[in-house]
């Protein structure tokens, strides 16, 4: 999973200090950040619903989006919150600062007045905490499941294993919708598996009402139809939703997506490397060669998503906004 930390709090409080008629750029001024990833997700999902109307749309952090001036008591962006069908919330309760640590109770407060909010607006709230004591753990889903959120407590921020333990209030009945679901499995990285058998059958295995996987086996193929379709009844009964991870507000150098010449020349819509996560590079989102890649042309990663029968997309990097302003 890639992400970066951002101290939300502290971070606006530096802009509105800083901030000044004489120090902005034209870039800056051009381009209202915010708004284009609003835009993106927008249009990521009239296409994915004009495709199939119940397919799930579920950006992860950059919850500053729900409101139209991105501050807590801002009036709701209802375009946004239409196009959307929950939101996913990384580090709530553990994680902010450094894995299995309680996030600090300001940051938490902030997140949650903001989670409300869509959850307020018929969202579903998906928060990962990144802990790995059996008590934190506990804590994680009680206190999630208090605020009416649905919860995953990941033992490492690499998202590579199946916690051995049961899902949280595991049940055997049907998930027709994500307001059913009553927990979630966030499992991106399926190194430990050597073939793709081996993961289909392990998540077969499983109980979850949700499961967060990428597109992709660890060998750059695709996963297909069928398989997905497989996963698509709980061990013991009941229907769950499959949901493929996308990754929208940066280019990742492993993607069926990269050309070799990008190496050397990057394209002009391609910026930085995330020095957290080498082969991961911030990209100007609102560019059309971009949106492309992501869901505009026939070979787009959304359509292949669509193609493979997932029912749902978790849109990563949604705070990429944060990075240029």
């Amino acid at each position: 999973m890639k992400i970066t930390l951002y101290p939300i709090v502290g971070a606006i409080a530096l802009a509105s200090a800083c901030s000044s008629d004489d120090d902005k750029s034209t870039s800056s001024t051009a381009v209202d950040y915010k708004e284009e990833m609003r835009n993106l997700v927008i249009n990521i999902s009239s296409k994915a619903k004009s495709t199939s109307a119940d397919f799930a749309i579920i950006p992860q952090n950059g919850i500053q989006l729900v409101t139209q001036n991105g501050e807590e008591d801002g009036a709701l962006h209802t375009a946004y919150l239409d196009a959307i069908d929950a939101h996913g919330q990384e580090d709530f309760l553990y994680g902010y600062d450094q894995d299995d640590v309680a996030t600090p109770s300001d940051v938490t407060s902030y997140l949650k007045a903001f989670l409300d909010r869509s959850h307020s607006s018929g969202n579903t709230i998906l928060i990962t905490d990144y802990c790995s004591t059996d008590s934190k753990k506990s804590a994680s889903y009680a206190t999630n499941n208090t605020y009416g959120y649905l919860s995953y407590a990941a033992e490492h921020r690499e998202l590579d294993i199946i916690p051995t333990s049961e899902p949280y209030q595991v049940h055997s009945g049907d998930v027709n919708s994500l307001a059913d679901a009553k927990n979630f499995l966030y499992l991106l990285n399926p190194d430990n598996y050597a073939t793709r058998a081996d993961f289909v059958q392990a998540l077969k295995n499983t109980r979850y009402d949700v499961m967060i996987i990428d597109l992709f086996f660890h060998d750059g193929t695709s996963f297909t139809a069928d398989e997905i379709a497989q996963l698509k009844t709980k061990n013991g009964g009941g229907k769950r939703k499959v949901i493929a991870y996308m990754s929208i507000g940066e280019a990742e150098n492993y993607r069926y997506y990269w050309q070799s010449s990008w190496n050397s020349t990057k394209p002009s819509w391609m910026d930085a490397e995330n020095p957290d996560w080498p082969g991961n590079y911030k990209v100007k989102y609102w560019e059309t060669d971009w949106q492309n890649i992501i869901y505009k042309n026939n070979d787009s990663y959304l359509n292949k998503i669509l193609a493979a029968g997932f029912d749902g997309v978790y849109l990563d990097i949604i705070d990429a906004f944060e990075y240029y302003e």
